[in-house]
């Protein structure tokens, strides 16, 4: 195994192959897993996902992925949450109905607020500000686009959990870390050149 592979779980929610795509396009090794023995193994997770807080949390747990994502978390393997993968990083969550989260980063995961001038979902580029500096980053520019597809937004307990923050409708966490947990709101793997950079970034986190 390389100490730089990355493992993209695999729950039945995530959108595999551009994550895929995205991680070969930088060079990256990958390896997509749904054991809990190759999560707790693995050199660095991605956690992926589309669709619903509760239908994710449910199939992460009928899978036994929960415990498996929190101990390798404790071993200190780095993770990184894409769009619905870095709101299940949150304590709870609303969407499909009420959830516990894994709970690795404290925070609640509400709506978007409406707004009638503009659409929920929020799709499209929008611009992310970096609000602390942080090897996520590294090599992109601060108020760089990034592409969001979401309807709820993660708010954290503990303000300094919030690398970098947006606004639709209303000013909101775009990402976050805790340690070795890192998440974004947003879409690298279809950010173009700075979701790549971001993408690279993780995978030589030391």
């Amino acid at each position: 195994m390389s100490r730089s592979e990355v493992c993209i779980v695999n729950y039945g929610l995530g959108n595999l192959r551009s994550v895929e795509n995205g991680l070969r396009a930088i060079g990256a090794d990958v390896r997509i897993v749904s054991k809990p023995e190759d999560i707790e193994s693995a050199n660095r997770l991605l956690l992926p996902g589309v669709g619903s807080f509760y239908a994710g949390m449910k199939s992460l747990k009928e899978k036994g992925l929960d415990e498996s994502i929190c101990l390798a978390v404790r071993k200190g393997t780095p993770l990184l949450g894409i769009c619905l993968g870095m709101q299940l990083l949150a304590s709870q969550g609303g969407e499909g109905g009420d959830a516990q989260g894994l709970g690795l980063i404290p925070g609640t995961v509400k709506r978007l607020s409406a707004n009638l001038s503009l659409r929920i979902p929020h799709m499209g580029f929008n611009e992310v500000s970096q609000l602390v500096t942080s090897p996520l980053f590294d090599s992109i520019d601060d108020r760089s686009d990034f592409y969001f597809v979401h309807s709820y937004h993660f708010v954290v307990d503990n303000q300094a959990d919030c690398l970098a923050s947006s606004n639709y409708s209303e000013k909101f966490v775009a990402a976050v870390c805790r340690d070795n947990v890192f998440g974004t709101q947003f879409h690298p793997e279809k950010s173009q050149g700075q979701g790549l950079q971001l993408l690279k970034n993780f995978c030589t986190l030391k």
